[in-house]
């Protein structure tokens, strides 16, 4: 088993893992405790109450935070004709209209973090489902990437400004990410406001009981720190 190294092991000494701090607290130990020598993201990780193998305990959604994410996002766009048009004049950085364009995805080709298309586009777009679905860049009506074209300014400028999706993995978990360690703190916790607001609206017909178990914040590398659950669902934020 790796061993951490002594920066982890400094930082994670400042934490009292038994103890379950206040949103603000979590946010401004994260900043304090980052351990890389880059600007690290810092991530949210929910612990749900969720069977991820029924059908009505399934979470999927998106969320935009009100302060991005800190990073440049690309966005390509499956789109045709004035559609097109539409997805270049909103700011899209590519547009995949045409047989090359889907000859260099099918060839392994992803420089860009997020894809919208059009419903019409869609059944050539699946035939790339074996590279864009293991990268979680496959277009999906639930996650607001497939978007009739009078729309393609809006979910562009969304995926631009720091639109997020968030789903169920295998064990009943979301790992979210909400900023980058270089944020203000305030600037943190509005965001991790809105995704736990989200996270709540999202809340399946099937949940019974608590819907949200535990709540860590950790960055890259970094160790992590226990949110009280309740706090976390009920941030308040001073204007």
């Amino acid at each position: 088993m790796a061993k951490h190294g002594k920066k982890y092991r400094a930082a994670a000494a400042r934490i009292n893992p038994t103890r379950l701090y206040s949103p603000m607290e979590a946010v401004q130990l994260a900043k304090e405790t980052s351990t890389t020598n880059f600007d690290s993201t810092v991530e949210v990780h929910i612990r749900t109450a969720l069977d991820p193998r029924q059908a009505d305990q399934q979470v999927r959604d998106v969320v935009v935070l009100p302060h991005g994410l800190g990073k440049t996002v690309r966005v390509l766009v499956f789109a045709a004709g004035d559609a097109a048009t539409k997805a270049r004049q909103a700011g899209a950085d590519l547009v995949a209209d045409d047989d090359e364009t889907f000859k260099k995805i099918a060839d392994g080709m992803t420089d860009f973090d997020v894809a919208i298309a059009t419903p019409d586009m869609m059944s050539k777009v699946g035939r790339l489902g074996r590279i864009l679905g293991p990268r979680g860049l496959m277009p999906n009506p639930k996650a607001g990437t497939v978007v009739n074209a009078e729309d393609l300014p809006r979910a562009i400028a969304e995926a631009k400004a720091g639109r997020v999706e968030f789903r169920l993995d295998k064990t009943g978990n979301l790992h979210v990410p909400i900023g980058k360690v270089s944020f203000d703190p305030q600037k943190l916790l509005e965001n991790f406001a809105a995704l736990m607001e989200a996270v709540k609206k999202a809340r399946p017909a099937g949940a019974k009981g608590a819907y949200i178990r535990r709540v860590t914040l950790a960055t890259t590398m970094g160790p992590g720190i226990k949110v009280d659950p309740i706090q976390a669902q009920n941030i308040e934020i001073k204007e």
